[in-house]
């Protein structure tokens, strides 16, 4: 194994070949972890496209267990969530009984920061408009989490990452301020550019976010046994709660 993968080494399968997510976990990440990606290509962000999605990241798991990587991180939120909480938990556990490797999706991992986070009531946003963002609700509803909301912002699929970090902000904190009740923010999606202001909404709102980049980079570190806190990307992977 090549040196620069002497602390282990992820396998990813991203949803879409959009750049940006891919290249901030890249970044994040402590030295020595290597990382395999492979893609879909899903473009259109709709229901019936992420429903067809599933069954494509099989192969490319197979792919992966061959390379014999540490963990597997199938990504994509949407695709997952449409099948329930439970749903997904038994279909993570068929592959690591399968693959004999640690399965998280990105789903899986947002639970369990929140879990982390001790969080209860949650404000939710996304890049998504229409029923889907109920289907989302539901899930976390699904994993014991209280949904205050779930509300998107509405843009192109393919223009998401044109969003400025500003803009995301300004979408973030009106949710929050509409639910004070809410002990954490979630942001669904890895594909808005806004880890700049991760730390800003938390100090501004006096409560916790977890966004998937830092949420994955903190997960990571848990399977592979590695303490490595980063600043500046929230308090989940500041502290290594």
């Amino acid at each position: 194994m090549p040196y620069t993968t002497w602390r282990g080494v992820i396998g990813c399968i991203k949803p879409t070949r959009r750049p940006g997510s891919l290249e901030e976990l890249i970044r994040m990440l402590p030295e020595g972890v290597g990382v395999i990606p492979l893609f879909l290509n899903i473009r259109q962000g709709t229901t019936d496209e992420f429903k067809r999605a599933v069954e494509p990241y099989e192969p490319l798991l197979d792919e992966l267990a061959k390379e014999e990587v540490d963990v597997m991180l199938p990504e994509g939120a949407p695709p997952f969530m449409l099948l329930g909480f439970k749903g997904e938990e038994k279909l993570i556990k068929k592959w690591e009984r399968k693959y004999k490797t640690p399965v998280f999706t990105s789903g899986s991992n947002h639970v369990a920061a929140l879990r982390a986070l001790k969080a209860k009531r949650v404000v939710g946003a996304t890049y998504f408009t229409g029923p889907i963002n109920k289907i989302f609700s539901d899930y976390f509803e699904g994993a014991g989490f209280d949904m205050l909301a779930m509300d998107g912002i509405d843009a192109p699929f393919d223009a998401i990452g044109q969003l400025s970090s500003e803009e995301v902000y300004s979408h973030v904190k009106k949710i929050a301020l509409k639910h004070k009740k809410a002990d954490a923010i979630y942001l669904l999606g890895s594909g808005w550019r806004v880890l700049p202001v991760i730390d800003m909404l938390e100090q501004d709102l006096g409560i916790p976010v977890v966004h998937p980049v830092p949420a994955r980079c903190w997960e990571i570190q848990k399977h592979l046994h590695i303490n490595e806190p980063v600043e500046g990307y929230g308090v989940l992977l500041r502290e290594m709660i």
